[in-house]
């Protein structure tokens, strides 16, 4: 979609700090980090919110939370701990409308995270 920085981001139109990529997603490190690490995983396939996943990404979904993980490991936070967070919609904190993924860490994580 034309309109959307994260299909910007895929398509080498705006640039990002990519940290790791496939085929069918790329994450980079997120603008407005609220933890040390704070990486985004995004998949290259424009699907506005988890509410419009239909069962054909099923495997795609699943490979989003095996890169965060890969992440997670490159970024050094895997043993520590860390979070993997996707906002749906605007109450819930999603603020473009491109699937994705946070993988945060690097720091104590509270709970409730709300």
């Amino acid at each position: 979609m034309s309109d959307c920085v994260f299909c910007g981001i895929v398509s080498g139109e705006i640039d990002a700090d990519v940290v790791a990529e496939a085929e069918d997603w790329i994450a980079f490190r997120d603008l407005r980090p609220q933890a040390p690490v704070h990486v985004l995983v995004v998949p290259r396939e424009h699907v506005p919110t988890l509410n419009d996943l239909s069962p054909d990404h099923d495997a795609l979904v699943g490979r989003l939370v095996r890169a965060g993980a890969s992440v997670a490991a490159s970024e050094g936070i895997a043993d520590e701990g860390w979070r993997l967070v996707v906002n749906c919609n605007a109450g819930a904190g999603q603020t473009v409308f491109h699937v994705h993924a946070h993988v945060l860490g690097g720091r104590p994580l509270g709970w409730p995270p709300g």
